[in-house]
């Protein structure tokens, strides 16, 4: 008689959680996957290839690459907006799930976009940034209540979006557990003085990352035209003591530097200027990269306070110079603010679950119960060092279900 197959529960479909799903599968075992929102990918399926002349290593690329062969892969079970409600461990892992509605019909959707374009300016309707995702769109129920359910219900021309698909309870019996929820990018709006929020000029890094992916090009969103002058702040949300987030979320820096040598590439025209503490070097090809931007972009080593309005858009930084003291105004088209990794926002949750630990700043800490974690789950770090983590506590599971490599 043969034994059966090993089974493996993935909770996260960002970066991490695909890659360790994806390793778990080549070894035979088979792996649901849980992702709470209506798409695979996580945060890192919005960011954009950063290359000019030649591909800087921000791996961007292979999020798509790994989604693409996990949704193809015949181990992998993926269950998508749902939420683990429960856990039992007697010997297996069993997993009680909230399982949202599925208003789009993955089998009937051919990824027209129909919906999305009717229905693009209420919210109703969102869009993947993959169209490996199936479907590539989702209904936004809070949104919906607000536009004509008949309408929204027929554009499709398949017949896929149905309203009154119901919730629904799923269980799952697992032998190991990878956790992989991800983190929760900082909320910018805790730092008033830059506008984020009242200011339509004012972004964040993950926006702009977005923002290219979507559109090919930098451009402000007030009035869709390239900027001729952008200003980079470093460090929004990390390292910041009157936060207590004092740590370094040690991707900002390479993301932050990455794009605005993409926008000086694009037009060499351009000015751009970053204002930093300290840069981190990450990465063994970093300090030639840095030298690079230091011949093509500006550097400020001081972080404005204040930002004030201008006409057409613009925002007026107000900073001290670094070599006087003294302050210093300089008007800008676009303000980007790198922000920062801070813990999941389920971590709590998750930790009581799965009976693990936070550490001090809130990331979780595996006890090495049949648990494993992989990714920014236990702490801040980028695609590659993500992926490779995700490896690891997939062999971890192997290890401890017995499963040989």
């Amino acid at each position: 008689m043969t034994d059966k197959p090993k089974k493996a529960l993935v909770i996260g479909g960002g970066i991490a959680g695909l890659t360790a799903a994806w390793e778990l599968a080549q070894s035979q075992v088979d792996v649901e996957l849980v992702e709470k929102s209506p798409f695979l990918g996580g945060h890192s399926i919005s960011y954009c290839c950063k290359a000019t002349d030649e591909c800087v290593k921000c791996g961007a690329c292979s999020v798509d690459k790994m989604l693409a062969q996990v949704v193809s892969e015949p181990r992998i079970n993926v269950t998508l907006g749902a939420a683990v409600a429960k856990v039992d461990k007697g010997g297996k892992f069993t997993a009680s799930l909230d399982v949202a509605p599925a208003y789009i019909d993955a089998e009937k959707c051919d990824n027209c976009g129909e919906c999305f374009q009717e229905f693009r300016n209420t919210g109703a309707v969102v869009r993947g940034y993959s169209k490996n995702n199936t479907p590539l769109y989702a209904i936004c129920a809070d949104a919906a209540k607000d536009v004509d359910a008949a309408k929204l219900a027929g554009v499709c021309p398949k017949g896929a979006i149905n309203l009154d698909a119901k919730a629904t309870k799923k269980k799952i019996n697992a032998d190991t557990v990878v956790v992989a929820t991800g983190f929760t990018p900082f909320d910018a709006t805790k730092k008033p003085t830059y506008g984020y929020g009242v200011r339509d000029n004012v972004i964040t890094g993950m926006e702009l990352e977005a923002l290219i992916r979507q559109k090919g090009q930098v451009v402000r969103p007030s009035d869709l035209n390239p900027p001729a002058k952008t200003a980079f702040i470093q460090c929004v949300g990390s390292r910041d003591a009157r936060l207590g987030n004092l740590w370094c979320s040690q991707v900002c820096c390479a993301y932050g530097l990455r794009m605005a040598r993409k926008i000086k590439y694009a037009n060499p025209e351009a000015e751009v200027k970053v204002f930093y503490m300290d840069i981190q070097s990450i990465g063994k090809n970093f300090p030639a990269f840095y030298t690079q931007c230091k011949e093509e972009l500006g550097f400020v080593r001081n972080i404005p306070v204040d930002v004030y309005p201008e006409e057409e858009g613009r925002m007026r930084l107000s900073y001290a110079d670094e070599d006087t003291g003294e302050r210093k105004d300089e008007i800008f088209d676009l303000l980007v603010l790198s922000i920062g990794i801070t813990p999941g926002e389920d971590n709590a949750q998750v930790a009581e679950l799965f009976s693990l630990d936070q550490d001090q700043d809130g990331f979780l800490v595996e006890k090495g119960e049949g648990v494993f974690l992989a990714g920014t789950a236990a702490g801040p770090k980028n695609i590659p060092a993500s992926m490779a983590q995700a490896g690891f506590a997939a062999s971890e599971a192997l290890k401890y279900i017995g499963v040989t490599k």
